[in-house]
């Protein structure tokens, strides 16, 4: 039950755990934002029930034990020791969520930089080393500097992120002064994971149309696998077809209506009556309507829609409220 709820809805949860007197200690630690969303969430918290409770605690308490193993060890001995205390899956689950954790406190300089100063910096750089910088960044970002590459660039860049897989702190070191710029904390870690497919695609799922369909165009013909393989993990607006009706219901609830009218003006035949079934008579209607007098509507303002609509989808199954299944093997059960 405790997977239901939100990253920042558990934290909350761990926060009341805690108690007033401990909570207030932790909160030390924690920037003003991520003390306001968890107040915030606190605040809204009606009930959590005693089984959702455990789940959460125990799972914070096993990253916990992580951390404090892969700090005392290195990353073979925590391995081991979590092996044993909870099993191979958990022990993977939780090595790999704190893997993250640690490449977020490398280049924190970029995250909490504008992109067109990233752009700048990045300008003259070989495409390993942007390829290594946006595998640090947040995903919005690295979509927009991406889309702001020359376009002989852009595809040489994204297949790099996608074939990284560990890299040394030594190099991470060495690159960050190369850049003339302080590490913002020290990763403990023999080797930290950065960049991957995982990660392109997330990155993918952020850039403007134009610019996703530029690089899976050129990316299908040079290396067709790997173009295959970041979409698996990715949702554009044609898979809209692959979803079950609740799960579009769901999120028609959330789209404006004018936004779907244009979205829906040159879309796939089978999308637009798949989202169009969906609606009520009236809803439908209108919409219908709508798209029947839209006229000189630009190509750009018709993908702008649909990424916004994408955009909604993935806020939803983000929130827990929808579950898509990507690939094969990843069939959903009722």
């Amino acid at each position: 039950m405790a997977e239901a709820l939100t990253p920042v809805k558990k934290a909350a949860a761990v926060i009341i755990a805690l108690g007033a007197e401990r909570a207030s200690e932790v909160y030390k630690f924690l920037s003003e934002e991520e003390v306001e969303q968890i107040s915030l969430e606190i605040a809204k918290l009606d009930r959590l029930s005693p089984e959702q409770m455990q789940s959460t605690v125990e799972d914070f308490y096993g990253l916990c034990i992580t951390q404090k193993v892969i700090n005392e060890g290195g990353v073979l001995y925590a391995k081991d020791v979590l092996e044993k205390a909870f099993g191979q899956q958990q022990a993977s689950s939780f090595m790999e969520r704190l893997s993250k954790s640690l490449r977020s406190k490398s280049f924190e300089f970029i995250r909490k930089a504008d992109s067109k100063n990233i752009q700048m910096i990045l300008q003259n750089e070989h495409p390993q080393t942007i390829a290594l910088i946006l595998s640090y960044a947040r995903s919005d970002q690295a979509a927009q500097i991406i889309a702001e590459l020359p376009r002989g660039i852009q595809l040489d860049v994204i297949k790099r992120i996608a074939e990284l897989d560990r890299v040394s702190p030594e190099m991470i070191k060495l690159v960050e002064t190369t850049l003339e710029k302080r590490f913002s904390a020290i990763v403990t870690a023999d080797q930290v994971e950065v960049g991957g497919v995982p990660y392109i695609a997330e990155i993918m799922n952020r850039v403007d149309r134009a610019t996703e369909k530029f690089i899976f165009d050129e990316l299908g013909e040079k290396d067709a696998a790997l173009a295959e393989e970041i979409h698996k993990l990715m949702f554009v607006f044609e898979d809209i077809a692959t979803l079950d009706s609740m799960t579009i219901q769901r999120f028609i609830r959330e789209v404006d209506t004018k936004d779907l009218a244009v979205a829906l003006k040159s879309a796939n035949e089978d999308v637009k009556q798949l989202i169009l079934q969906n609606m009520s008579s009236r809803m439908r209607e209108s919409v219908e309507q709508d798209i029947q007098y839209l006229h000189n509507i630009r190509m750009r303002d018709v993908e702008e829609a649909q990424q916004k609509i994408v955009g909604i989808i993935r806020q939803l199954e983000e929130a827990g409220e929808i579950v898509i299944a990507r690939g094969e093997g990843d069939e959903i059960l009722a």
